[in-house]
């Protein structure tokens, strides 16, 4: 069975995007953010759990309730954290499970839920915290010197800004 011609659907994609960023500009520099961000995490994660066994997930869970101060609602938790809101109730709920952290309803409002910290939630966290520092010196800050690291530094925190999350 023969199909007929395909369409130039690269080309399409091409003559899309070049009408909202003429000549390119800043295609290559995003394109290098993102298989950048994508191939650290995949490898953070890998090395995270292959050393303590615990997903990078569930890692960036407790670190975000450990800035937090021990404890955040269930929506501010889903808006600093790097999964979705879905795939966060069902994470939340097996490190319940394995007594990492506690869910308890806020007293003011019914629907809202508060996630916190357990003793074997930090104790977890203090395992992993530095096998994942290590990954992020080895991985990222090891290859930057000081002025590279600064630059994209500066420029992240100018986008986060200007797009109006700071």
């Amino acid at each position: 069975m023969q199909i007929g011609s395909k369409p130039d659907v690269a080309g399409l994609l091409d003559r899309l995007v070049v009408r909202q960023l003429p000549g390119r500009r800043g295609l290559k520099a995003w394109e290098a953010l993102l298989r950048s961000h994508a191939t650290l995490l995949r490898q953070l994660d890998k090395d995270l759990e292959k050393e303590t066994g615990l997903p990078l997930a569930d890692f960036d869970v407790l670190a975000q309730l450990a800035v937090a101060g021990g404890e955040l609602r269930m929506t501010e938790l889903a808006d600093r954290a790097l999964i979705s809101r879905s795939g966060m109730t069902r994470r939340v709920a097996r490190m319940v499970e394995e007594g990492m952290v506690r869910r308890a309803h806020v007293a003011a409002d019914a629907r809202g839920v508060v996630v916190a910290l357990t003793e074997a939630g930090v104790a977890r966290l203090a395992e992993t915290a530095p096998v994942h520092a290590r990954g992020i010196a080895d991985l990222f800050v090891a290859r930057l010197d000081d002025q590279e690291l600064a630059a994209v530094e500066n420029a992240l925190e100018k986008v986060t800004l200007d797009c109006g999350f700071g």
